[in-house]
């Protein structure tokens, strides 16, 4: 099952563990089965510490808990965790034996005295990148708390289940049978969510720090070069992000970003973090700007508010908040969000296999969504607004090549089609027509650009009529003291290392500002 190369770094790996432990495997005669069992005896025989029996009998095949004798850890996981989640398996196997976590102390403090009955399932696939984060983060609280029960769960090789829990998006996460939440979770912001009071302690630590010299808000690719030159300036530097990693931790493949020949976004994501810890940062995650309100006198203190009720005051903030996914903003789209509307083709596409379904949008993400959605399901009807498409020449030649991809330009999208439950199809408009058509498909994935997220700042710093912050050449906003980058700007072409270029630009004309005031 794992070549030589795999065994070997995996056999490394596992000297780390200290507990011995074993995994308990329900299989039957498929061939899932016998390929899950391969996996399982290369991983014991790497190691003495870990034993395998086969006599499981859970009513999921294949599948395999991984339970420490005299304890209680419910851990599972229902398929094969290769792909995107082997690293979720090699970390399953170590926490169980015992290799501490690198999470904070006072994290796992909250996750171990978490009480009541938490019984999570997720549901991820193969190719989906933001699963592991989902899957790893339960595991970890599953290891660190026996009230805590979780099981991962291939949704392509559970289809009965994908159907009739009508799940058209991954990761989607239950909790005690009832749907709990879609898309990336953490540790922490599952914590906020059964943690009634987690908000509240929050709030009061914002309140309780001290004024930063610079506050990025934002933690994307613009932010976090913003903090290291920051931080690199020896002043206190702060960075209060919704997510860190941003719009990065959505992008499957990167290999324009310079003297990086190919990686992923969530590995990326995880490199910047990392690089920002190595200074003196104060990272606040899962914290959403609600509110701007700058200084009103020279040597004053700007003020951000936050949706959990803190705030942060700051000399300097440098505005890095980023762009989401642009919406069709049609009828449906909201009602069938997860249930058939979907905007990651990678995470969400094997759910659709053998089903049709659009892509809306024709450029390059459209056109790279369309691509690889072609080699999963039945027929992928792809629609742009334009009257041609605006896809790179090698990319529209690879569309054009394949027999189950149908291009319909010069139309708009008008409405989502449901049957109260899921996605039935779509209709729309035929620009040179005028006239109205429909399309019965399963699923809808909409790559039409990005839009900033910049709706908590109208009324405070000038805006684009596109919603931009509008910035000069230094990055200053029309606010003195208040600088932006990245994509949340007017500076054109949203790439991750212009994004990298304006966040230091920004940072250092932060610090020149701090430098003439205090002069």
């Amino acid at each position: 099952m794992l070549d030589a190369n795999l065994k070997t770094q995996l056999k490394a790996y596992l000297e780390k563990v200290t507990k011995p432990f074993e995994i308990v495997a329900s299989l039957d005669d498929s061939d899932k089965s016998r390929e899950l069992h391969g996996l399982l005896q290369d991983i014991v025989g790497l190691t003495d510490k870990i034993t395998l029996k086969t006599d499981g009998a859970d009513a999921r095949t294949p599948s395999f808990s991984l339970n420490r004798p005299g304890e209680n850890i419910s851990l599972r996981f229902a398929g094969i965790p290769m792909g995107h989640e082997f690293t979720s398996l090699v970390l399953a196997l170590l926490q169980v034996g015992g290799h501490p976590s690198k999470l904070e102390a006072d994290v796992i403090e909250q996750i171990k005295a978490i009480e009541g009955e938490f019984n999570f399932e997720t549901y991820f696939s193969l190719s989906c990148q933001n699963c592991p984060d989902v899957v790893q983060a339960l595991n970890l609280m599953a290891v660190l708390n026996p009230n805590i029960r979780h099981v991962a769960i291939d949704g392509a090789l559970f289809q009965d289940e994908v159907n009739e829990r009508q799940i058209m998006s991954v990761p989607s996460l239950y909790l005690n049978g009832e749907l709990f939440g879609q898309g990336r979770m953490g540790v922490e912001e599952i914590l906020a969510k059964i943690d009634t009071g987690a908000a509240a302690r929050d709030a009061e630590k914002l309140n309780a720090k001290d004024a930063f010299d610079v506050l990025v808000v934002g933690g994307g690719p613009a932010g976090a070069s913003a903090a290291i030159y920051a931080a690199r300036k020896g002043i206190r530097t702060g960075v209060a992000a919704e997510r860190f990693g941003g719009q990065v931790l959505d992008t499957m493949a990167i290999e324009n970003f310079i003297s990086v020949q190919e990686t992923e976004g969530p590995k990326l994501a995880r490199a910047l973090e990392e690089h920002v810890r190595q200074y003196e940062v104060d990272i606040m995650n899962l914290q959403r700007a609600e509110a701007l309100v700058p200084c009103t006198e020279p040597g004053g203190l700007n003020t951000i508010r936050f949706a959990g009720g803190g705030e942060l005051k700051a000399k300097t903030v440098i505005l890095a908040t980023g762009a989401r996914w642009r919406e069709m903003n049609v009828p449906g789209e909201q009602e069938y969000r997860g249930r058939g509307v979907a905007y990651c083709p990678h995470c969400d596409g094997p759910l659709f296999k053998g089903k049709r379904v659009a892509v809306i949008g024709g450029g390059n993400s459209g056109v790279e969504a369309a691509i690889d959605l072609a080699g999963i399901v039945a027929h992928v009807t792809l629609i742009e607004f334009d009257s041609q498409l605006r896809a790179d020449a090698v990319l529209q030649k690879k569309l054009f090549s394949l027999p189950n991809v149908e291009v319909i330009t010069s139309a708009l999208t008008s409405e989502v089609k449901g049957d109260g439950q899921k996605v039935v199809g779509l209709a729309y408009k035929d620009r040179n027509s005028s006239e109205f058509h429909s399309l019965e498909l399963e699923g809808i994935f909409v790559q039409i650009g990005l839009v900033p997220n910049t709706d908590w700042l109208k009324g405070t710093v000038e805006l684009s009529p596109r919603g931009e912050v509008v910035v000069d050449a230094r990055g200053q906003t029309s606010l003195p003291g208040i600088f932006a980058a990245g994509d949340v700007t007017t500076v054109p072409y949203k790439q991750i290392v212009i994004a990298v270029g304006e966040g230091a630009k920004a940072s250092l004309s932060a610090f020149d500002h701090l430098i003439r005031s205090d002069a």
